[in-house]
């Protein structure tokens, strides 16, 4: 079967180090060698340039760039000030700060790298500080991290409203609600953790005069996201345009008001955010000419007839999707995994009648695990280097916070109302 001998190569050429790009195109080529397909060379250029076409795509670098002077430009830190003021007294307070925060961060980054990088440079001394064992405060911020994905500005949001079609704006509003579950989920893992290892019993509340002080400090960093998505609820500008907006916010709040960046920081910001822009879409353009070759060889056709023996109903399809995702995510990070998966099981969920928006939100919530699962997991190592934890001590850690994830991903699955409910009320009140 042409489907399991592709993915054979991709998994082959992947398990051997071979950088992702290199992966995706030697798997293209390969294919076309191996089963003398007759495809010309230039049709996979052209699906290379074609797939960083989509000026939606523009989004991208400007995602990046705002990630990366809200994660310097002090939001963060003001962030996490004013939410321990508020929460710090709970059991495990320290540990929902940084859930917390990362929720609230991950709505103006939208980069779960900056969201991890920016809220764990200033929660981890606190928690070691505390009493937190490295390994836990890793594992904490490397799931933490991955809440920016759920959120309105997540780029995963953006390529699979690109590969779908549907609305980004609906997307967006129907990640806010799986997000906030998740980070209630985390707090309650956060809760136990503080009392069972009595490194975080619980404290005392902060004076109102305490919490005022934190808010009037951090009310501009507070703003961010509200603009951010009331803008999108009320279709003043779109989720593309909110990157901009973010960026632009994000350049006058930490020069002008916060004065923690100078206009001599910007450059190599903005270098940074390119080089990291330029490698998105290298994968990008390589996991578009995959995602042709699947196209024209109709894969997608090959596995929706073995699906179809398998899975009868949208519940079991479902099942299978999540468990697919799972083990992709394992050995390839979120965006080419969706980009390559994506096309295949759309077509499939539309069989089923899933709503598409409703299944975009689990799409991303599957594929945000593989950030924090070995061997690839980007916030995983981000966090494992800023609490200087090895990945055998976080990796164990990791299992009470994973679990908890994997209940919210089957929750948001088999309830749709998870996504349907915040995004059916901005539709019919917010326009």
């Amino acid at each position: 079967m042409f489907a399991i001998s592709l993915f054979a190569v991709f998994f082959a050429l992947a398990l051997a180090g071979i950088p992702l790009m290199f992966g995706l195109l030697g798997t293209t080529l390969g294919m076309i060698s191996l089963n003398n397909l007759g495809h010309p060379t230039e049709t996979i250029l052209l699906s290379f340039i074609g797939g960083v076409e989509p000026y939606m795509l523009i989004a991208v670098p400007l995602f990046i760039f705002a990630g990366e002077i809200l994660a310097k430009g002090g939001a963060g830190k003001r962030i996490v000030a004013f939410t321990q003021s508020v929460l710090g007294f709970l059991p495990g307070g320290l540990g929902i700060v940084t859930v917390v925060s990362c929720l609230l961060f991950g709505g103006i980054s939208g980069s779960a790298i900056a969201d991890t990088a920016a809220i764990g440079s200033l929660v981890i001394p606190m928690m070691v500080e505390k009493g937190y064992p490295r390994g836990f405060t890793a594992a904490l911020l490397a799931v933490a991290g991955t809440l920016a994905l759920l959120m309105p500005l997540s780029i995963p949001f953006l390529v699979y409203s690109f590969i779908s079609g549907v609305s980004m704006r609906e997307l967006s509003m129907a990640g806010i609600v799986p997000a906030l579950v998740s980070a209630i989920g985390l707090s309650v893992v956060c809760a136990r953790f503080g009392i069972k290892n009595g490194c975080d019993k619980g404290g005392k509340m902060s004076s109102p005069g305490q919490v005022w002080k934190a808010f009037r400090e951090s009310v501009w960093a507070l703003l961010l996201p509200i603009i951010i998505i009331g803008g999108i609820w009320t279709g003043t500008f779109t989720p593309t345009e909110a990157a901009a907006v973010a960026t632009v916010a994000g350049i006058l709040i930490s020069i002008f008001i916060y004065k923690d960046i100078g206009w001599k920081d910007l450059p190599p910001m903005l270098v940074t955010a390119f080089k990291t822009s330029a490698t998105v879409m290298l994968v990008i353009g390589a996991t578009g000419c995959l995602a042709w070759l699947i196209t024209v060889e109709q894969v997608a056709a090959q596995l929706a007839t073995w699906i179809s023996t398998v899975a009868t109903q949208p519940w079991m399809f479902l099942i299978m999707v999540n468990i697919s995702l799972f083990l992709l995510g394992i050995f390839i990070e979120p965006l080419p995994a969706m980009l390559l998966s994506a096309p295949l099981f759309i077509p499939l969920a539309m069989f089923f009648k899933i709503d598409m928006v409703h299944f975009g939100v689990i799409f991303t919530g599957n594929l945000a695990i593989a950030l924090y699962t070995p061997p690839v997991g980007g916030t995983l190592f981000v966090a494992a280097k800023l609490a200087k934890a090895g990945i055998g001590d976080i990796s164990k850690r990791l299992i009470p916070l994973m679990a908890m994830m994997l209940v919210v991903i089957i929750v948001v699955t088999y309830v749709p109302a998870s996504t349907s409910l915040l995004r059916n009320f901005i539709l019919h009140r917010g326009g």
